[in-house]
């Protein structure tokens, strides 16, 4: 599941996530005052009923003023964070654009509570897959004042939103030393533990190599192979024995998985391993070998990757895909452009990220990148969408255009998946479009926007 291999579920990111209420008492406090307090234009009452928390009351007492020619933006202000508060940042949206329209600019830190309250309001949501949006929106958040809401997230009925928990933990060195990040060791999902394991193994904490060597002995192998993995970041070198044991395993699934663990570790003695496994009868195996090799840089296998590119089995092809544009250098790019023409279209996608990824211009993947984007199937248009997001500075403009005409997808799909690959391709001209999408109807749809558009603002201008 690490980064290297984004091919293994591209698209669906966007369905797991979550965080809590209380974000907004957090980031309420960042940078600015929530109100003006003291400011001769917002009226007494409404003030004294804000600061004993009955926003309804403060409303109420707003409302009366609401015919007046010359509304004070103190007191748009102070209706926003009262809708906030109400978990209804809908209409606090609507105000925050009359004050925009007044003050003719942004006012970022507001901008930034009004987005944050669309994915605070689904974290309760009874549905998994709302709440995986929010958590994935808050992951674009880059600040430790997220940690204790990751943590909440760590109690999720939901294995996959716990997932997403532990990754957003592990995006932060304050994160990576939460207690109940350890104590998540003791989950009963194998795929939270594993990933519990994993991100200890990154902490450089020799403290947590009891609970990691602990971990050796779970009845999963997929969790003792993190364990392995984590051992060895954390300087028990006698690791690489089971883990090298675990790579040559008969069980094809434990031999995938030891190779993605030591491709991930930048380990390079698991090379061999990888030659013999890109002929090994399991797909799995062939494509983690592959796309182990190209992460680890091995330019003199570029043969026998590309090889692989007539596989039977469109997710081998894909992974040789990766590798060659893990690679790097020109000499990739003839295999690339050739697989723009596979006869699977993830395939086809995996080619159009690749020669982005690469630097080729955008006109070299334009053609099939509009093929994909016309499909009737949505699966077509989300996968196109993921693979605009490998843009680089030299090509992300075509990139962009492209992506900014699926955010009117007629489904949620493309336009989340299209959405997030905006926030990580485009910049601050992109906000205006962002708070657009804050007005979708889907709730999924507004926290992805208000993720992306977050993460826009967290660049410099």
């Amino acid at each position: 599941m690490g980064e290297w291999n984004w091919s293994r579920g591209a698209g669906h990111w966007y369905l797991f996530a979550a965080v809590t209420l209380a974000w907004l008492t957090v980031w309420s406090g960042v940078g600015h005052p929530v109100l003006a307090a003291g400011t001769a234009s917002v009226p007494k009452e409404a003030q004294e009923a804000y600061d004993k928390k009955q926003y309804q009351e403060v409303l109420d007492q707003l409302a009366k003023l609401e015919k007046e020619p010359n509304l004070s933006p103190d007191v748009r202000r102070l209706r926003i964070h009262s809708f906030l508060k109400l978990a209804n940042p809908k209409d606090a949206l609507g105000e925050y654009d009359k004050l925009e329209l007044a003050l003719k600019h942004d006012e970022i830190p507001l901008l930034r509570e009004v987005a944050l309250g669309f994915i605070v309001v689904m974290v309760k949501d009874m549905r998994d897959q709302m709440r995986g949006a929010a958590y994935t929106a808050l992951k674009e958040v880059d600040s430790d004042e997220v940690v204790p809401y990751f943590e909440d997230g760590l109690s999720d009925g939901s294995g996959p939103v716990r997932v997403l928990a532990v990754e957003g933990l592990g995006r932060s060195e304050a994160g990576r030393k939460s207690t109940k990040l350890r104590a998540a060791i003791e989950d009963q999902a194998g795929l939270v533990k594993a990933r519990v394991v994993k991100t200890l193994g990154r902490t450089g904490d020799p403290g947590v190599i009891p609970l990691v060597e602990s971990a050796t002995k779970d009845e999963l192998t997929t969790v003792r192979i993190a364990a392995y993995g984590a051992l060895i970041r954390l300087g028990k070198k006698e690791a690489w024995i089971p883990l090298q044991q675990a790579a040559e395993s008969l069980n094809p699934e434990d031999r995938a998985d030891a190779i993605r663990t030591i491709a991930d570790l930048n380990d390079q003695r698991g090379v061999p391993i990888m030659i013999e496994s890109l002929t090994y009868k399991q797909p799995s195996v062939r494509g983690a070998a592959a796309r182990g090799l190209g992460h680890l840089g091995r330019k003199e296998m570029r043969g026998q990757i590309e090889q692989l590119l007539k596989d039977p089995i469109p997710g081998v092809r894909e992974s040789a895909v990766g590798s060659l544009a893990d690679l790097g250098g020109t000499e990739s790019v003839p295999a690339l452009t050739q697989a723009l023409g596979d006869g699977s279209f993830t395939v086809r996608a995996s080619a159009i990220a690749g020669l982005l990824q690469l630097g080729q211009p955008y006109s070299s993947v334009a053609p099939t990148v509009q093929s994909l984007a016309q499909q009737n199937d949505t699966a077509m248009r989300a996968s196109v969408a993921y693979a605009l997001g490998k843009a680089t500075k030299a090509n992300a403009p075509g990139a962009i255009a492209l992506l900014t005409s699926l955010t009117a997808d007629p489904l949620p799909g493309p336009k989340i998946v299209a959405l997030r690959s905006l926030g990580h391709v485009g910049g601050r001209e992109l906000v205006p479009l962002m708070k657009e999408l804050l007005h979708d109807t889907n709730d999924a749809v507004r926290a992805t926007a208000a993720g992306a558009l977050l993460h826009l603002l967290q660049q410099k201008k």
